[in-house]
């Protein structure tokens, strides 16, 4: 084994975001440029946060910040400090209580209730999943987002992923926009579908009314797919996938076909009421 290999196989993928990498350009990375040296080196982490450190002088070359214009021929001493800066994190740990699905050093798996917003925003600057997960632990105040890779409507409850550490979230972000992570979601909505399908419309804001979404010519495309799981004198339960991730996208996918779902007070319009049956089926469904 060569010295550049030892170096970077000695760098352990969880080792903690304060520590510093040192390694020496082998000579394969010769006449590249350093912020692709680093790309190939590095490829734990995307490219954009590689190229945000040197930027931030968080990348040393032969002792000095390094440009990632400059150029390397092998041989090269490189240290890296893959340090958060602290304006990406300035929100607060509470004591918020987590129904925690599991855990190990990397990942996290949080059962997200209804009601529970994921990140902090315009009126929910507490009181979010983001402010749990920092009290929770401590050290993802390291990680941009605090771990968090994908999001659930406050009004949705289901199953969210949190990465521990920086190399697990950027590979969770490369499986999740190269859609290898398979995604589903249960759905009551109202009245009776006879199959399954798929709604290929985009969406985008409402024009007239600004915290809905809608399906409009100039929205950003979006695909939705659904099946049949059970199906009730009024109402219907579907398991939706999707291949993209719209804001609103399974509620206004459905609204779409005139079957909005159960309980959704901003897209279904008038007054319906669920027989005894799926009131019980909404109240025990185990979330």
């Amino acid at each position: 084994m060569t010295e550049p290999e030892k170096n970077l196989r000695d760098y352990n993928a969880n080792t903690p975001a304060d520590d510093v990498i040192h390694f020496v350009v082998p000579s394969d990375c010769a006449g590249l440029r350093l912020d692709q040296a680093l790309a190939k080196l590095l490829p734990e982490y995307s490219r954009s946060r590689l190229q945000e450190w040197v930027a931030q002088q968080q990348v040393l070359l032969e002792g000095a910040p390094a440009l990632s214009k400059a150029k390397v021929w092998g041989g090269e001493k490189l240290e890296v400090l893959p340090q958060m800066h602290p304006a990406e994190q300035p929100y607060l740990a509470e004591d918020i209580p987590l129904d925690i699905v599991y855990e190990d050093d990397t990942l996290l798996v949080i059962n997200k209730p209804v009601g529970l917003v994921v990140h902090p925003g315009s009126g929910n600057w507490q009181g979010t999943l983001l402010n749990a997960l920092l009290h929770h632990a401590p050290q993802l105040a390291e990680v941009p987002r605090a771990g968090i890779v994908h999001r659930l409507d406050k009004d949705t409850s289901g199953l969210l992923v949190v990465a521990k550490t920086l190399v697990a979230q950027t590979h969770l972000v490369r499986q999740l926009q190269a859609r290898s992570v398979k995604r589903e979601y249960i759905a009551l909505v109202h009245g009776e579908l006879r199959h399954g399908g798929y709604v290929d419309e985009p969406i985008g804001r409402h024009p007239s009314q600004r915290v809905k979404m809608a399906v409009i010519e100039t929205g950003k495309p979006a695909l939705t797919h659904y099946k049949i799981e059970a199906a009730f004198p009024s109402c219907t339960l579907l398991r939706c996938s999707l291949e993209t991730g719209r804001t609103h996208q399974i509620r206004v996918h459905l609204t779409y076909l005139k079957h909005p779902l159960v309980g959704d007070s901003v897209y279904r319009s008038g007054a319906q009421k669920c027989v005894m049956e799926l009131r019980d089926l909404l109240t025990q469904f185990p979330r």
